[in-house]
């Protein structure tokens, strides 16, 4: 996963079946997804220097996992700080892949920033033999948890923001952990889709071998984001397009020849995890509660 290792779902949702969804070229014009990669990046790295800036920061803090996600934020972020104001922190477990380490370095190496090797075994096998963890998803969540305490810490002691690495693709459908990866304090990567983010990192030169590497959270032997997904990022960016960006109904997805079986599949997963995409609840008690009637800008009261 991403952060530095992709947490698994937190939900009990079943795969989205491949069968009969639409094979949509992440390049298809007609389907959307195109991007002008110019003006986007521009906007990133704008929005990481002036939301950095705005918070009373200079530095940012960003997991570096191997995977695309985390080497394309990494990128904006050095470009919109400076190389010597983003720190790249690995956090492999005994279980990681090799592989994963050495193509974070990669990345590390060729944007030129700040790095360190945070190993989070200990850590996790503490926690989950003290309390009798061995379900692989809780155990994949722990080691997700563990990260984002790490990169908190480090954010810190270095007086940094912590940078996402979540894209809207898991966030809509809710791939990822509450408090672990889907954590930050700004999200640059939050509303480009997966095959999007393929784009981008093509546009800022990274690694071929990152950019198309099989997307992994990387957190058991021979795991893949879209084996669990039950289809791949071309299937799933194309129908959540049509759904959330276009506001398609059933009649106009059927007409693009979507099995109806597997866009009521992603529908429920947008439903079911809309409690992973807002802050947490607060009852509402006065008249001023915070983030329903207290929405001042950060500068209220000067």
């Amino acid at each position: 996963m991403k952060l530095s290792s992709k947490s698994v779902r937190e939900t009990n949702t079943a795969p989205i079946n491949r069968k009969g969804s639409v094979e949509t070229d992440q390049h298809d014009p007609k389907s959307g997804l195109d991007l002008d990669v110019k003006v986007v990046n521009d906007l990133l790295v704008q929005f990481v220097r002036d939301e950095t800036k705005n918070a009373g920061f200079h530095r940012g803090v960003i997991g570096v996992s191997g995977g695309v996600d985390s080497a394309v934020s990494a990128a904006l972020t050095a470009v919109a700080l400076g190389k010597d104001d983003a720190i790249g922190v690995l956090m492999p477990y005994r279980t990681s892949h090799p592989k994963s380490v050495e193509d974070a370095k990669i990345v590390i190496d060729q944007i030129g920033i700040r790095s360190e090797i945070v190993d989070i075994s200990e850590m996790v096998d503490a926690y989950c033999a003290a309390h009798n963890v061995t379900d692989r998803v809780r155990r994949g969540n722990v080691m997700a948890r563990m990260r984002m305490v790490v990169l908190y810490d480090i954010s810190a002691r270095e007086q940094a923001l912590v940078i996402g690495t979540s894209n809207k693709t898991e966030i809509m459908v809710g791939y990822g952990t509450l408090f672990g990866d889907t954590a930050s304090a700004i999200n640059p990567l939050g509303d480009l889709y997966k095959t999007q983010i393929w784009q981008l990192a093509r546009h800022l030169g990274l690694p071929a071998t990152i950019v198309e590497k099989v997307p992994t959270a990387d957190l058991w032997e021979g795991q893949s984001d879209e084996e669990e997904l039950g289809c791949t990022y071309q299937q799933l960016d194309a129908l959540l397009y049509h759904l959330v960006d276009e506001r398609r109904n059933d009649d106009e997805l059927r007409g693009f020849g979507y099995d109806l079986a597997f866009v009521d599949r992603v529908k429920a997963l947008i439903r079911k995890n809309q409690f992973k995409r807002r802050p947490p609840l607060i009852a509402k008690i006065s008249y001023r509660t915070v983030n329903v009637d207290f929405r001042y800008v950060r500068d209220w009261g000067l």
